[in-house]
């Protein structure tokens, strides 16, 4: 059944809320990598994972406020409390204080990510779906594209920034505050244990958990060291622009070759290409012209990890799993952003930003072992036909139509 116009508004309005949202956060997450490196915290680590851990709780707990206060409201309050946190953070220099405000950061935008796709999930008919969420995913990588942009006129070391992330933060809020929307109705979840999935697809949680661990050391810790380094602002911005750019241009090819072949093989090459890239950028000079193309290709094998993990998981689990399933890989992911900046700053003591390499390609290294021999020994599940999706550890759909629940199946990437 094709959309009506109230329900198109409805959708349109949500979406570009959330892109807003997402160019606030990509700004804000590059932002305060540099931020931290110039104040003296004790722990500057800590305050940059926190945000990761924060992240994690709220994508697990987020799901019950929503059902207790309706969608729109639950919008609002994990909008209002990002406008609040963030507005404290250069009023309160300390590591405690960062800890704590950056996780509160970090739940806020796990729960507008949860609200928002299980409300495009909830709300869409099965038959416009995967259009919706394709236009969701472009308007989320374009607009953390256009953050790392706006970096470039930063001045790093003002509140000002601070200010502007709150700004895109209340024209969000009062875009969807606004809008004329019904909500969605949401049922109740069956529950997974814990160990199910880990015996059904290990190295889709092996893979959650490294993929979380490779982008979390990635984003947190590479641009501070570039401003360590004296590279200008401009160079930063463009530099993260490019890996962001990457992670869009390999989605869609590296989502139909999982569909084609093993997930488990898939996996095992996305990691050579990760753990090589990572060995390239280890060898060559640092320069401009050999570090974009390299940022192209790192950002494009790391953010397609995690959306093959997903499928691979769905390949193994029931399809009245699903949700419990993206629950569950999400924490998988959150563990190892969270330990990613932690580590990586251990070896940056030791190695500079070569330990971070290290690490990225080690950890990539392990997964292609892992899933290699995973495929070569074991048979690849039967692939279920379903819509081509995108899926990040940001958020998985938590609610769903009971109507629609007989319609649904495996997302695929």
């Amino acid at each position: 059944m094709p959309l009506g116009r109230t329900m198109r508004a409805q959708i349109g309005a949500l979406v570009i809320a959330t892109s807003i949202i997402q160019a606030a956060n990509g700004f804000f997450g590059t932002f305060i990598s540099l931020r931290v490196a110039i104040e003296d915290f004790t722990a500057p680590g800590l305050v940059l994972s926190s945000y990761f851990g924060g992240f994690t709780l709220g994508a697990l707990l987020c799901g019950k406020i929503i059902e207790r206060i309706g969608h729109i409201r639950a919008y609002a309050a994990f909008a209002g409390l990002v406008a609040a946190a963030t507005p404290v953070m250069p009023l309160l220099a300390g590591s405690l204080a960062g800890v704590i405000l950056r996780a509160l950061v970090g739940f806020g935008c796990a729960g507008i990510f949860v609200t928002t796709e299980s409300w495009l999930n909830a709300k869409a008919p099965p038959s416009e779906r995967g259009r919706i969420f394709s236009i969701y995913m472009v308007g989320t990588f374009l607009a953390l594209g256009l953050g790392q942009l706006l970096i470039a006129r930063a001045d790093i070391k003002a509140t000002g920034p601070f200010s502007a992330v709150v700004s895109l933060f209340a024209v969000a809020l009062v875009m969807v505050a606004m809008a004329r929307a019904e909500p969605p109705r949401v049922s109740a979840t069956a529950a997974l244990p814990y160990g199910m999935l880990i015996r059904a697809a290990p190295i889709a949680v092996l893979g959650g958990a490294l993929s979380g661990l490779v982008g979390g050391t990635f984003y947190a810790l590479v641009p501070a060291w570039m401003q360590d380094q004296g590279t200008a602002t401009e160079t930063i911005a463009l530099f993260m622009l490019m890996a962001v750019l990457g992670g869009f241009a390999f989605q869609i090819p590296v989502g139909r070759l999982s569909d084609l072949f093993d997930r488990r093989i898939v996996l095992a090459l996305l990691g050579l290409g990760l753990a090589a890239t990572a060995l390239v950028m280890v060898l060559s000079p640092r320069s401009l012209p050999t570090l974009l193309p390299e940022a192209v290709f790192l950002g494009g094998f790391m953010s397609t990890l995690y959306p093959v993990c997903v499928a691979h998981a769905h390949d193994r689990m029931p399809a009245d799993r699903v949700v419990a399933v993206s629950g569950q890989l999400i924490l998988a992911s959150g563990i190892g952003s969270a330990l990613g900046p932690l580590i990586g700053e251990s070896l940056m003591t030791h190695f500079e930003i070569d330990g971070v390499l290290y690490l990225i390609g080690a950890a990539a290294l392990l997964l292609a072992t892992v899933a290699g021999l995973g495929g070569l020994m074991t048979q690849a599940p039967r692939h279920l036909p379903a819509p081509f999706r995108i899926l990040t550890p940001q958020a998985g759909p938590i609610a769903h139509d009971p109507l629609d629940a007989s319609q649904e199946s495996v997302a695929v990437q």
